[in-house]
C-alpha cells in the first residue's frame, strides 16, 4: 500500500483491484460503525458501477456493520429504463447490496416514472432532508462523478438533482463496462444527483480501478481543479479518500 495527500485529498494505492476493494470497504465499515454509535440513522450513497464490484463485495463481509441503521441513495439512474433491466443502476445495486442486508430504507430513483422532472424533485427533497453521512462513488472516463459529465458538470449547481443528457464518452464508457452492447443501446438522458450533494456529504469515499480510467485519475491528482474534471473536486473536501489500483495509478 503507498498513501500520500493531493490538498485535502487521501489518496491510497493497492496494487489490485481485489486488495484496493478490501482496503476501501475496511475503511468504510469503520466509519459506518462509529456512526452507528451515534446516529440512529445512517444516510449513505453508492455508485452503481463495475468499478464497484471488489468494494460492495469486500463490505458484504466486514462485521459489526449497523446495516438497519442505513437508509440508502443511489447517484444516477437511465430515464425510462426499467429497474427490471439488468442495465438498471437500481437492479445493479439491489443485486449488489441492497437485497442481501437489511438496510433502514432504500430510496431508488424512479427514472421510469411518467414525469421525469417530478421523479426527480421529488429525489431532491429526499436528499435535502439531512446531508449524507457518506458516499461510496466512483470516476468516469471522463472524470465525471455520477452523470456530471464535462463540459456540463457545475460545482455550484442549485439543484442536488438534474435531467441530463449524457456526454457521448459516458454512453462509450457503458459499453466499455459490458453493460451494453452497443452505443446505440445507450439511453441518451439520465437522472443524476449534482456535485453540490456529494459535497455536502459527511465523508467520500472514492473507489477507481482499472487502467481505462488512468487518465482521469491523472487529471483528477495532478490536473487543475476545474469542471472540466468535475472529479478534481474531490480535492477540495475535508473527509475525502481516493483508493485506486496499480492500473488507474500507472500514469502518476
Amino acid at each position: 500500500m503507498k498513501q500520500f495527500k493531493v490538498d485535502k485529498l487521501n489518496v491510497v494505492i493497492e496494487d489490485t483491484n481485489e486488495m484496493m476493494g478490501k482496503t476501501a470497504a475496511k475503511a468504510i465499515a469503520k466509519e459506518l460503525i462509529a456512526l452507528g454509535k451515534t446516529k440512529d440513522t445512517i444516510r449513505v450513497m453508492f455508485a452503481a458501477a463495475p468499478s464497484q464490484n471488489t468494494t460492495l463485495a469486500a463490505l458484504l463481509e466486514e462485521k459489526n456493520v449497523p446495516w438497519e441503521k442505513i437508509e440508502a441513495f443511489h447517484m444516477d439512474e437511465y430515464v425510462g429504463i426499467s429497474p427490471k433491466q439488468s442495465q438498471s443502476f437500481r437492479n445493479f445495486l439491489n443485486v449488489a447490496i441492497f437485497e442481501k442486508k437489511p438496510f433502514k430504507a432504500v430510496h431508488l430513483i424512479p427514472a421510469d416514472a411518467p414525469d421525469t422532472v417530478k421523479a426527480a424533485s421529488d429525489y431532491e427533497a429526499l436528499l435535502r432532508e439531512k446531508p449524507l453521512d457518506m458516499v461510496v462513488l466512483g470516476i468516469g472516463e471522463n472524470g465525471h462523478i455520477a452523470f456530471n459529465d464535462p463540459p456540463f458538470s457545475k460545482f455550484d449547481d442549485e439543484h442536488y438533482t438534474r435531467i441530463i443528457d449524457m456526454a457521448e464518452r459516458s454512453r462509450i464508457q457503458q459499453v466499455n463496462d459490458g453493460c451494453f452492447a452497443k452505443l446505440d443501446d445507450v439511453p441518451k438522458s439520465a437522472i443524476t444527483v449534482t456535485i453540490p450533494a456529494f459535497r455536502a456529504a459527511g465523508a467520500l469515499h472514492c473507489v477507481v480501478p482499472n487502467n481505462r480510467k488512468a487518465q482521469a485519475v491523472k487529471d483528477t491528482l495532478q490536473g487543475p481543479i476545474t469542471e472540466s474534471c468535475p472529479a478534481s473536486i474531490l480535492r477540495t473536501h475535508d473527509n475525502a479518500t481516493l483508493y485506486i489500483d496499480a492500473e488507474s495509478a500507472s500514469l502518476l
